[in-house]
């Protein structure tokens, strides 16, 4: 997925809802290949990472797939792109994604491209 262009607030929701679920899926398939019930203690991200090693392949290309959305959705406001950097602090991750979701599209073109959902055809 390419970062430039404009994102609406409902294909952002789409999206996100299914990078969530892959990941969902992954954690799953994880705690069913533990042997019992794990201890917190062996629950960490490099038990995780190493009971599969396509798993940081898999999350590698979600965090790409997310930024992508994230800096699509910052343009179609009419701000930069630059501003999806927030989504790799931890804490401010979760409310930039949520706002992101809230806020409207601008109403008109802007130097991102056209209205999301809208039909363009570059001459």
């Amino acid at each position: 997925m390419s970062p430039f262009g404009r994102i609406g607030r409902e294909p952002y929701w789409l999206c996100f809802a299914l990078v969530w679920v892959i990941i969902g899926m992954a954690i799953r398939i994880w705690f069913l290949s533990i042997p019992g019930i794990p201890n917190p203690e062996d629950v960490t991200p490099s038990a995780f990472a190493g009971s599969n090693p396509l798993f940081p392949l898999l999350f590698f290309a979600l965090q790409w797939f997310e930024l992508a959305i994230v800096i699509k959705r910052f343009q179609d406001i009419g701000q930069s792109g630059f501003w999806a950097l927030l989504i790799f602090l931890p804490g401010i991750n979760l409310i930039v994604v949520l706002v992101l979701g809230f806020i409207p599209s601008q109403m008109q073109a802007n130097k991102n491209g056209p209205l999301p959902n809208s039909y363009w055809r570059k001459s």
